[in-house]
């Protein structure tokens, strides 16, 4: 979900601890480029961004992207103050990042991409709702050529307003360099995507188990998945042994959010931004229990999962015998129909349909990545 916040400040407080995964961890691609095989190199965390103190960026305004150089000589914070110092070298195919966002004026969402990333963010790093603080981690590449080389752009969409803003903090807690000589460029699909399977080197495919221990059901050539992204679905046990809970769509199920889905067509792949939306409007329902999901995976803790579109969700029916667990009855959406209906789909005969929102429909969550 992205756009950059009107932000003068996108960040957590200087008290606030980021750890990274704590509250999720995305992965976002470059554009383009290729690469030879990346090794990781942690670092102990460096502040690069804080936009309280101006640090890395001063202002971002909602719906322009602003981009943050992270390779080579820049401005970290020290105990000392403000020092220019190399965190990340120059030629770093990715960045491991925490990023925390804190007090926003409204709910929305956040997005870290590579510096040439071009058009609107279609996958979020952090959501958010007004007031508090929201941390997560995330690993971001990097391009190593071009008029962004070095950079990640950070973009920040606040929903129903266009003054919104918050304030952002970013750590940088390691990056990933060349492991072997070859054409430099940023890491691709084909590096990135090998975290799948039980032993997590598995290059992922529908039906393998996920960085996130769910199961993937859709990979970057599924027809009408423009996304470049792989998603999975939360394991069956998500929320309980007895498998997937029931839940209204949103208790502030009489007013129109905006992000009406048309009544033909699967629709965009977005999920991720209509839950963005949905938890700036609804206090429960079923964007909550998608959100509320975490995963700790080899001591990651994966939280970006959130409610599918109802393009996601019909991909996820298609290979829900891959997925498995679920119920023969209707799973709700972020897709929404008007005022009172969110589209649903039946898990027994593949049916789309408008449900009204306080009915009691069945919640899977997904993640990208």
């Amino acid at each position: 979900m992205s756009r950059l916040f009107g932000v003068r400040g996108f960040v957590a407080g200087v008290v606030v601890a980021s750890v990274i995964g704590v509250g999720g961890f995305a992965v976002v691609r470059a554009t383009s480029g290729s690469s030879s095989a990346s090794s990781f190199v942690p670092v102990a965390p460096v502040r690069v961004l804080d936009t309280r103190s101006d640090l890395g960026l001063t202002e971002v305004t909602d719906g322009v992207a602003g981009t943050l150089k992270v390779t080579g000589v820049i401005p970290t914070a020290t105990s000392s103050g403000v020092v220019n110092a190399v965190v990340v070298p120059a030629g770093a195919t990715a960045v491991v990042l925490n990023v925390t966002a804190v007090n926003p004026t409204a709910g929305g969402y956040v997005s870290l991409r590579p510096g040439d990333a071009s058009g609107a963010p279609t996958v979020s790093t952090l959501n958010v709702t007004a007031g508090g603080t929201f941390p997560n981690g995330a690993t971001i590449t990097v391009p190593t050529m071009g008029a962004h080389a070095g950079e990640i752009q950070v973009w920040y969409e606040a929903e129903g307003t266009t003054v919104g803003s918050t304030e952002l903090l970013i750590d940088i807690a390691g990056y990933y360099e060349l492991a072997s000589a070859g054409p430099a460029g940023a890491l691709t699909n084909s590096q990135i995507k090998n975290i799948c399977g039980v032993d997590g080197t598995t290059a992922c495919a529908v039906g393998l188990k996920g960085p996130g221990g769910g199961i993937v059901f859709m990979t970057p050539s599924t027809p009408g998945n423009t996304t470049g992204l792989f998603y999975e679905a939360a394991p069956s046990t998500w929320s309980s042994p007895s498998g997937d809970p029931q839940s209204d769509w949103c208790n502030n199920w009489n007013t129109l959010l905006g992000v009406a889905s048309t009544s033909t067509g699967i629709g965009a792949m977005d999920g991720a931004a209509k839950t963005g939306v949905m938890l700036g409007e609804c206090t429960s329902g079923a964007a909550n229990l998608a959100d509320a999901y975490t995963a700790t995976v080899n001591g990651v803790i994966y939280g970006d999962w959130f409610l599918p579109s109802k393009g996601e969700l019909n991909q996820m029916y298609i290979n829900r015998v891959a997925v498995g667990g679920f119920s023969a009855h209707y799973y709700w959406s972020s897709s929404e129909f008007n005022a009172f209906f969110a589209w649903t789909q039946s898990f027994d005969l593949g049916a789309r349909s408008d449900s009204a929102k306080l009915y009691d429909q069945y919640v899977r969550p997904v993640r990208a990545f």
